[in-house]
């Protein structure tokens, strides 16, 4: 053990969608536990990421990416950004090297945070030294954070000086978890983002936003788990897309999944999936405390 201090705390990242705060949160804990993928809104919970040393414990939160409300679901999402927001010792405000930022309720909010805020100009491989020096002075004028990091997160540059910083600014505390826990969240709940990130990749348009993921069963034995899971979607039309003709597209889509849960597991996997209607489920209260989201 070290004979320095223990040191833990919790580090929000927050930004709107596609900034690359997930890519950055896997970065960050070395495991691959949100979404990644090029189509906004893939965050829909608050997935928390706990990276441990000898004398220190990181807390990451992804939260979802910030909208303006538009039903019911949206609400819970955005929830999930204000608790992280309220709980965080450190926050990770991340932009990218495209986005004008308008004004908003979280700007606000992190204008009257009294920790410190780290802002994080995001994939600055694509653009010019000139174009970075740009963002740099923008957002030291508009929002006059503790720091700014230019990084790239796909790229890993400036992740490692920017754990360093996260580190010397962590408060003194006890670990919050036990040191072996590497997230907050159950194996069911990984399962489901997976089978997720999958009908975000092989389909187009509303069908992604319109589709949640429940298990409905997981057991597992010495060789195997098997794992039986329900496609959520708002109207019947979408149900036959997102089966496909003769059940190719379904198939395809159980395929990618158990691939990357054999991964993740280091198990082989047995995946039933089906789908089924549930009209309107994104403004249904009822249905969003089933699938694990609230309006409170």
């Amino acid at each position: 053990m070290s004979e320095n201090p223990h040191k833990a705390g919790f580090v929000s990242i927050v930004g709107k969608p596609n900034v690359g705060k997930s890519t950055l949160m896997n970065a960050l804990v070395g495991e691959k536990l949100s979404i990644i993928t090029s189509k906004a809104q893939t965050t829909r919970h608050r997935i928390m990421g706990i990276l441990n040393g000898d004398d220190f414990q990181i807390v990451y939160s992804d939260t979802p990416g910030i909208i303006k409300p538009q039903y019911a679901l949206h609400e819970s999402m955005m929830s999930f950004v204000r608790t992280s927001l309220e709980d965080a010792d450190i926050i990770l405000f991340v932009t990218d090297i495209y986005e004008k930022h308008d004004e908003d309720d979280v700007i606000k909010r992190l204008q009257h945070a009294n920790v410190p805020i780290l802002l994080l100009i995001n994939k600055i491989d694509q653009a010019t030294e000139e174009e970075v020096n740009e963002k740099v002075a923008y957002w030291q004028e508009k929002m006059n954070p503790t720091e700014i990091h230019p990084i790239s997160a796909l790229h890993n540059f400036g992740v490692e000086q920017l754990f360093a910083r996260l580190l010397a600014l962590l408060p003194e505390h006890p670990a919050f978890y036990p040191k072996d826990e590497l997230t907050d969240k159950p194996e069911r709940f990984f399962v489901s983002e997976i089978i997720r990130e999958k009908i975000l990749l092989n389909y187009k348009k509303e069908i992604p936003y319109s589709c949640e993921v429940v298990v409905e069963e997981f057991k597992e034995e010495e060789d195997i788990i098997r794992i039986r899971a329900e496609i959520s979607v708002e109207r019947k039309s979408q149900k036959g897309i997102v089966i496909g003709h003769k059940g190719e597209a379904l198939k395809k889509v159980g395929t990618q999944a158990r691939v990357d849960m054999e991964q993740f597991f280091q198990k082989k996997i047995f995946l039933d999936l089906y789908v089924r209607v549930n009209e309107n489920w994104r403004t249904d209260q009822k249905l969003l405390r089933r699938f694990g989201y609230s309006s409170e």
